[in-house]
């Protein structure tokens, strides 16, 4: 069995390996809206009482009119990581599976732990007669790649005829909702996608995320979660969300996604991908940027299988920008 991932958020550790506290650092390690929305009032009967079923119902329907789902019902999860967990049971054990990488590593994990053969794909034309499940992440994560939505269908088409699955994580994909196949999804009954609901609202504490599938694939994920799997204060919170107009959120982190890029042009660094909640730069001294940023309780992301790559989020005002753009400037190396 593998061993931990190392993700993003990881402040205590940085703090103390680097000094500081936690709540000194500035985190720009997530995807994750630095400007959470402001919390609806949630009804004192829902701390009370376990979801009942007119709860899960009302942040259902919410979630079907915000995704454009049409026909399929959403799925409330207590985070898409939670549903990925689950993903090898669709497959007998040694299925081929295919991840269009590199991406979010929890799902070669998963399928690798339940002892299915794993195979990291450049891209969607590796996949090979063998697989049974496909995984794309898309726009994907750390690269900010966007797939084809007419190359996806032709994917599902060819996976369909052979049983097989395709796996959409669409983790980051409220800010460009026309490249989703949501809209498209009750016409592809071999397509799975997961949404993730904290990451646009800045919620992501509250562990919530969305499956959208045929009926049976998605009573299959139901009933392997178990009952009340997602609390009833976070279905009253998403379905209060979820009907609001989100354009107010999109446009607060555009703005906040052209500062940041701003402060990284202006650093004399070379932007290699770009998702609205994340920024990755490729620059071959980025291990000494990443130690001389954490000098500064400054936290990005790396990754040990790309050593030029670092992640950045996004800050929550300009406060955050200016003291990114100093320890930035004061960089030698």
């Amino acid at each position: 069995m593998s061993g931990p991932i190392v993700h993003g958020g990881g402040i205590t550790a940085a703090a103390a390996e680097f000094g500081g506290q936690p709540e000194d650092w500035l985190d720009l390690s997530t995807g994750i809206n630095p400007c959470p929305v402001p919390l609806p009032m949630i009804p004192p009967a829902v701390w009370h009482r376990l979801p009942d079923r007119h709860v899960v119902q009302s942040a259902v329907e919410a979630a079907r009119d915000y995704y454009r789902s049409r026909g399929l019902s959403p799925l409330p999860v207590p985070g898409t990581q939670s549903v990925i967990q689950l993903l090898p049971r669709l497959l007998e054990r040694e299925s081929r599976v295919a991840i269009v990488s590199p991406t979010y590593g929890e799902y070669e994990k998963a399928f690798a732990n339940a002892g299915c053969r794993v195979d990291q794909i450049a891209g969607l034309a590796e996949i090979g007669e063998g697989h049974r499940l496909v995984v794309a992440v898309n726009p994907n994560n750390p690269d900010a790649r966007l797939h084809d939505r007419d190359r996806l269908i032709a994917v599902h088409s060819v996976l369909k005829a052979r049983g097989g699955y395709l796996v959409v994580d669409e983790a980051f994909g409220d800010a460009d909702p026309e490249a989703s196949l949501v809209t498209l999804a009750d016409g592809l009954s071999n397509l799975i996608i997961f949404r993730s609901f904290g990451k646009f609202f800045g919620l992501a504490g509250l562990r919530l995320g969305f499956v959208i599938a045929r009926d049976d694939i998605r009573a299959g994920f139901e009933d392997w979660l178990g009952p009340w799997a997602v609390s009833g204060p976070a279905l009253s919170l998403a379905a209060s969300l979820l009907r609001a107009d989100p354009a107010p959120i999109a446009a607060a982190i555009a703005e906040r996604s052209a500062a940041l890029n701003a402060v990284l042009q202006g650093a004399g660094l070379t932007i290699a991908g770009n998702a609205a909640l994340f920024t990755l730069v490729e620059d071959k001294r980025a291990a000494a940027l990443y130690t001389h940023l954490c000098r500064h309780h400054i936290l990005v992301r790396r990754f040990d299988y790309a050593p030029s790559w670092l992640r950045f989020g996004l800050g929550s005002d300009s406060l955050a920008d200016q003291r990114l753009a100093a320890a930035l400037e004061s960089f030698d190396a």
